[in-house]
């Protein structure tokens, strides 16, 4: 089959550039490895550049930051069959302060909102770390604050199965594969600003199975639908401080780890076919310049 990769950062972002060719080189050699054949933008218009590709492609997969990757996503769409999380839940997840009520409304684990002192602030559809950082000043226009939790920065991998319904709030039957638990690298600045720099994957915390449970909980109520992270803080309680529905640059440690391929798993997943389990030989540190190193 034609396979369309369509990396945004790589041609579109040089400040992400490293790290979108680190998630997109794993997939192309993985869609490669299993037989199909992997088709990528070029320079220019991205958006256009999907309308263009992806009709002569039997499916295809947006890698974007959260707040352009609905728009993106919707494009796909229109023309071929998505691998990834659909427009709409996609958009839900890029709102950052939505994401947060639906997730307490079904007893998910979030920061609550900070008043006062020093607080966590983000954008609302920030990417990733950007923008991050504490403060004890009130959050910007576009930006929110959440209570700051001191604990153990994780991230879970997961791979949900294809979506059914107009809402696309719930699923086939087959239930969300956890590929892998990952610790995340945090660095704190002096000056309050948050930087995400790699990690390490997998690990086994002592709450594994109850932060993967979280974690399935999370995608199944966003309905989101291929692969997704989800980032949680460890403390008294388990704290969903982000979801991202899209691929992350975890994968790129996991794959070097896993036996399976993750074009396979993405492929059956979007057919609502059942998925799992894998197998993870040793672990990896990677960095977001797509450096990995087996441990």
């Amino acid at each position: 089959m034609k396979i369309l990769l369509a990396e945004y950062a790589t041609t579109c972002d040089p400040a992400l550039a490293p790290e979108g060719a680190a998630m997109l080189g794993v997939l192309k050699t993985s869609f490669e490895r299993c037989g199909h054949e992997a088709v990528l933008p070029g320079s220019g218009d991205f958006g256009g550049e999907i309308e263009r590709i992806a009709p002569s492609c039997d499916m295809g997969l947006v890698i974007a930051p959260d707040h352009l990757l609905p728009r993106y996503t919707m494009i796909l769409e229109q023309h071929t069959h998505n691998l990834g999380c659909g427009f709409i839940s996609a958009a839900l997840c890029a709102n950052k302060v939505r994401t947060a009520k639906i997730l307490s409304s079904h007893g998910i684990p979030v920061p609550e909102e900070c008043t006062g002192g020093t607080c966590v602030v983000k954008p609302v559809t920030g990417c990733g770390a950007q923008g991050v950082r504490l403060s004890s000043l009130p959050p910007g226009n576009g930006e929110f604050s959440q209570r700051f939790i001191e604990g153990e920065h994780l991230s879970v991998s997961i791979v949900a199965g294809r979506v059914t319904g107009e809402a696309c709030l719930y699923f086939t039957g087959n239930p969300p594969l956890a590929l892998a638990v990952n610790r995340q690298e945090i660095e704190i600045a002096a000056d309050g600003s948050f930087r995400y720099l790699g990690g390490e994957t997998p690990v086994h915390p002592g709450r594994e199975a109850e932060i993967s449970g979280i974690a399935a909980k999370t995608v199944t109520v966003l309905g989101c639908q291929g692969y997704c992270g989800v980032d949680v803080v460890v403390a008294d309680r388990i704290y969903v401080v982000d979801v991202n529905p899209r691929i992350t640059t975890s994968l790129v440690g996991i794959a070097a780890c896993m036996n399976e391929e993750i074009a396979e798993i993405l492929i059956a997943a979007s057919k609502g076919e059942a998925v799992g389990p894998v197998h993870l030989a040793g672990r990896a540190r990677f960095d977001t310049r797509g450096q990995v190193t087996k441990l």
